[in-house]
């Protein structure tokens, strides 16, 4: 890394750094088997489920990429398919119990790292830099420009 790194490398490296807690966390607690392309399906499921069409669309993923991510959780334990009550052909996602123990993981050790980068940085920066992030999504978008 420069002295003097952009700021995309640096929000990269904050990423990379909160991923790699997360998995180790999850190693730890018993699911090893989720890696972190998973985290497309669980950032993606919704509260009460999802389907995968949709799931792949705000992933940005191909249908086919979502479908063996799905997979792989499903054999796992973490998720199940369901009739769509909306429409009797399509299935819907949905964690099973083993899945919300594994985002219960994940989050508690998201919150940890804010709380360590807080503890670092002051609640003031925190809450400047949370900001600062928040106001930039028009601006992610290509159309948006």
């Amino acid at each position: 890394m420069s002295e003097h790194p952009d700021l995309t490398t640096l929000i990269e490296a904050a990423y990379a750094a909160v991923v790699a807690e997360v998995h180790r966390r999850l190693d730890a607690a018993g699911f090893a088997d989720i890696r972190p392309a998973h985290g497309k399906v669980f950032d993606t499921i919704g509260q009460d489920g999802s389907r995968i069409t949709d799931m792949a669309e705000r992933a940005q993923v191909t249908k086919g990429s979502m479908v063996e991510l799905v997979d792989h959780l499903q054999r796992g334990g973490y998720l199940e398919r369901v009739p769509d009550p909306a429409d009797g052909r399509a299935k819907i996602v949905r964690l099973t119990p083993r899945g919300w123990d594994a985002v219960r993981v994940a989050v508690g050790a998201i919150a940890d790292a804010e709380q360590r980068w807080t503890a670092h940085v002051g609640e003031r920066n925190m809450r400047a830099l949370r900001r600062a992030l928040q106001a930039l999504p028009p601006l992610l978008d290509p159309g948006g420009r």
